[in-house]
């Protein structure tokens, strides 16, 4: 029962900005990041990669819009892991959805950090990420009725200027040139090329990661029964469209070669169509900050939403779980996500796991997070189509059960590929969850002595 005496969350978000949100989430994926893919897998073993993802998130969101609308509650997959399975597996998808967006910004704050070095060269980056962190953790204690219209403004910016990319680099498009050397290298398929494929699948999900998160927001949308499937729909059909013609056309406008080792794919891939002089690639280059912030801004939006259900719910100290009498929103999860934040990008010199820098490993940290809860999640969904099937459901997943099956073996797979790939950083994300999981349970286990 909702305890009315206590400060709500707001509820004023509609379908229009629930979309926002949702492609804001994932949009810095279309920027930079993914064309690490090409360097392991060529393009077209990445294309396989990035169809086979694809298919996973289609099939991952038509179903997982049906928990939101069954249970629209700012907890996400805490709350629908817990109705399925028990508090204690709602503790871990939990921890895991908490991993997958607490530690995705600190990379993408970064990004940020170095794009305004080179602008402004006096702005060291981790001082540009810090006041990046800074000003976005202020908007979301603003108000979310101030935050979702802020991220209104920079994703629909970033989704014009993805599309201005596409229509200038079109002329220089040659599928020829995107299938030379397509093979992890090679101009000819053979089956050592699958190793590479099986590599570059963490690219691929940055496409799409974090594209969930919305359901975080559900206590604070309007009529969300009716306004998350729109936007849920509405978003993954989006980045979808904007993430394959993003990554062709950028493929073929020259040797993807010189791209595929690149952090800013698109400014270097539009130079060589239009040349460096050209206001085209000027006003990229200072646009596509607009995808950076709304990415980082949105998923502080969703951070602070997971903590603060989690906290609410008993798997956090209960301070994390404070809202704002003032602004309706929750403040002290905000501080937590951004602090965080800040103390990884000031770490990022110094560790470093398997040779990687901590910029890459906490991108997987975040992936693993992510997949866990995916699977957790596909499973709560068959479980409650057994154990509650009175549930009110305004959403239905489509196929069902073949197209949640998809979306749950096609998880587990990913989480298989990825963490052969990367054994010490899975052994490390499985140690914090097990820790804070036991850490929760030990703790509830003392209380109740006393």
């Amino acid at each position: 029962m909702t305890d009315h005496s206590k400060p709500q969350l707001a509820k004023s978000l509609g379908p229009v900005q629930l979309w926002a949100i949702a492609v804001g989430l994932v949009i810095s994926g279309e920027y930079f990041g993914w064309s690490y893919g090409w360097a392991s897998a060529g393009t077209l073993g990445f294309l396989i990669a990035t169809i086979f993802v694809a298919l996973m998130y289609l099939a991952l969101i038509f179903s997982y819009t049906e928990l939101t609308t069954a249970m629209p509650k700012a907890g996400g997959p805490f709350v629908y892991v817990s109705a399925a399975f028990g508090h204690r597996a709602g503790l871990v998808a939990g921890y895991a959805s908490t991993a997958e967006f607490i530690f995705a910004p600190p990379a993408i704050a970064l990004a940020i950090g170095s794009y305004l070095h080179v602008q402004f060269p006096a702005l060291p980056p981790k001082a540009g990420a810090v006041m990046a962190y800074l000003l976005f953790m202020g908007v979301n204690i603003a108000g979310v009725q101030v935050a979702a219209s802020f991220e209104l403004i920079v994703t629909v910016a970033a989704i014009i200027e993805l599309f201005i990319f596409m229509g200038v680099v079109w002329p220089g498009f040659s599928w020829h040139r995107f299938v030379t050397h397509g093979w992890a290298g090679t101009d000819h398929f053979s089956w050592s090329v699958l190793g590479g494929i099986a590599a570059s699948v963490p690219f691929a999900i940055w496409f799409f990661l974090a594209i969930e998160g919305v359901a975080l927001t559900a206590e604070e949308a309007r009529s969300p029964r009716r306004t998350l499937p729109i936007a849920y729909i509405a978003a993954i059909v989006t980045l979808v469209l904007l993430s394959f013609g993003v990554m062709i056309l950028a493929g073929g406008v020259g040797d993807w070669r010189n791209l595929a080792n690149l952090n800013d794919p698109l400014p270097f891939a539009m130079k060589t169509v239009v040349g460096s002089h050209s206001p085209y690639l000027h006003m990229l280059v200072w646009l596509g900050l607009f995808g950076l912030v709304a990415s980082l801004h949105a998923i502080i939006m969703g951070c602070a939403r997971q903590i603060c259900a989690l906290a609410q719910g008993g798997g956090l100290p209960r301070w994390m779980g404070l809202v704002s009498p003032r602004f309706q929103t929750p403040y002290t999860s905000v501080l937590v996500c951004g602090g965080v934040g800040i103390l990884a990008i000031f770490s990022d010199d110094i560790v470093s796991f398997g040779g990687e820098s901590l910029t890459a490993s906490i991108v997987t940290l975040s992936v693993f997070g992510a997949l866990t809860m995916y699977i957790m999640t596909m499973a709560s969904l068959f479980k409650l189509r057994q154990i509650a099937p009175d549930m009110p459901r305004s959403w239905h997943a489509p196929g069902y059960p073949f197209i949640p099956a998809y979306a749950l073996l096609a998880t587990g797979l990913c989480l298989g590929l990825v963490g052969l790939q990367k054994p010490l950083l899975l052994g490390l994300y499985v140690s914090i969850i097990a820790l804070m999981t036991g850490g929760r349970l030990l703790f509830d286990r003392h209380m109740k002595r006393t």
